[in-house]
């Protein structure tokens, strides 16, 4: 299951009655188990088994940007697709998309009424009910796909009730390691445990110990596999990338990693159409679909609101929600992209993370580092607290009040950078995105 460690406070609360009273009702605690929505769902009436071709994605680093690409390939197409994803950045309903459009808050307040009154007093997490709620969302309205999250590692994760038409793992990498183990083969063998007998695979690139054990599950359970660098490759082009020696065009989500998850999404688009013959889709509508794809706060520049005209004109906003190592590389590798002038970065954290490993990866990349704490988030590290661990990374970092005081801060520096990245964590992404309008 996937939820931040702790509720978010009393602003955040006020803003959203949907997570208010989701908050107040159902405890962001991960408990890792499928008794309790299996339970919840037999009561249902088994929503989960009245579902279109589901592709169901697991991963680390990637899940949101396949997801992203995928639903733009069936919407080029004049498919409707649904999805599920988590954690929303602004608004509770943002995780549940039903043929290709956010479901409508009364929908979801008169879904939730109902779910909650045939679970009774029972205990049940705030993901188990969520997800809940989205399988009878999903089984009430028509569409041609649904492309489904995981929320947190794999095997136990409140989705994985369902039987796919595709799997898909992305990345796997250090992430969430206090509920999934402590080590890369540990985490895989969380993650693959979303795969199916008879159910085809496709898995993104991954690590050689990663992949040893995704692997060993697929033989295990009989999935067949279709494995980046081994059944397909992909080869970076002026304007692109070739998958096979198929051209595409340079995907709308930026970074260079963004080119291995459209790869990921065309395989996984295939491997569905190879099942189901009326999803099977053109290159055109593939390639449209990545030259389309949006995904907030992976990469995402922000051209307008209060936030930007506090830059002014002459320094750009970007935005990031990666918050783990591999995600850091995947951002150090923008840096190295864009080159100088060079990037400031506005940093802020959860408790759960590692900063270290995170800042390392940016060290002598940056022109400068500020540290935050995440607004009204009660997990969030202290300034203090992420600037001290960007020290012990070799980076100088200065703590600040808030994200405007950052801001100002190295905008009234001699030479203000000509980029700041605000990076970190989903729900500092969240709080940006919400006060930036």
């Amino acid at each position: 299951m996937s939820d931040r460690p702790s509720p978010g406070g009393a602003e955040e609360v006020s803003a959203d009655p949907i997570l208010a009273r989701l908050m107040r009702l159902h405890p962001k605690v991960i408990d890792l188990t499928l008794g309790r929505i299996e339970a919840l769902l037999a009561d249902l009436g088994h929503p989960e088994r009245a579902l279109p071709p589901i592709v169901h994605v697991a991963g680390t680093n990637g899940k949101g940007s396949v997801v992203a690409d995928l639903m733009a390939m069936y919407r080029a197409a004049g498919l409707r697709a649904h999805a599920y994803t988590s954690p929303h950045l602004v608004r509770f309903g943002e995780r549940i998309v039903l043929a290709g459009d956010p479901i409508p808050e009364p929908d979801l307040v008169a879904l939730l009424d109902e779910v909650e009154a045939i679970n009774g007093e029972r205990p049940i997490t705030f993901f188990e009910i969520t997800t809940a709620v989205a399988y009878l969302a999903f089984s009430r309205v028509p569409a041609d796909v649904l492309l489904l999250e995981v929320g947190l590692g794999g095997r136990l994760d409140a989705t994985n009730v369902i039987t796919p038409d595709v799997s898909v793992i992305t990345p796997v990498s250090l992430d969430h390691m206090q509920f999934l183990g402590p080590d890369i083969p540990s985490i895989a063998a969380e993650k693959a445990g979303i795969l199916k007998p008879g159910i085809p695979a496709v898995i993104g690139p991954q690590r050689p110990e990663a992949l040893t054990v995704i692997e060993e599950k697929a033989r295990t359970v009989g999935a067949p596999l279709s494995v980046h660098g081994r059944d397909w490759t992909v080869d970076r082009t002026a304007d692109g990338f070739a998958l096979d020696g198929v051209p595409f065009p340079r995907p709308a989500l930026i970074g260079d990693h963004q080119i291995d998850n459209a790869a990921v999404a065309v395989m996984a688009a295939k491997a569905l159409g190879d099942r189901v013959p009326a999803l099977a889709l053109p290159d055109a509508c593939l390639a449209e679909g990545i030259a389309t794809a949006r995904w907030p706060a992976r990469l995402q520049r922000l051209t307008a609101g209060p936030l930007v005209e506090v830059c002014g004109g002459g320094t750009e906003l970007w935005l990031d929600g990666g918050h783990n190592e591999a995600a850091a590389a995947v951002i150090a590798g923008q840096l190295d992209a864009w080159a100088e002038p060079r990037t400031a970065v506005i940093v802020g954290m959860l408790e759960s993370k590692e900063p270290v490993a995170f800042f390392r990866k940016l060290a002598g990349k940056v022109a400068a580092v500020k540290t935050i704490a995440i607004p009204e988030e009660k997990a969030t590290l202290s300034a203090d607290a992420v600037a001290e661990k960007a020290g012990e990374a070799g980076l100088t970092a200065d703590p600040c009040p808030d994200i405007g005081g950052a801001l100002r801060a190295l905008l009234d520096a001699p030479e203000p950078p000509r980029r700041v990245l605000i990076c970190g964590s989903l729900y500092l992404a969240g709080r940006v995105l919400r006060d930036n309008g």
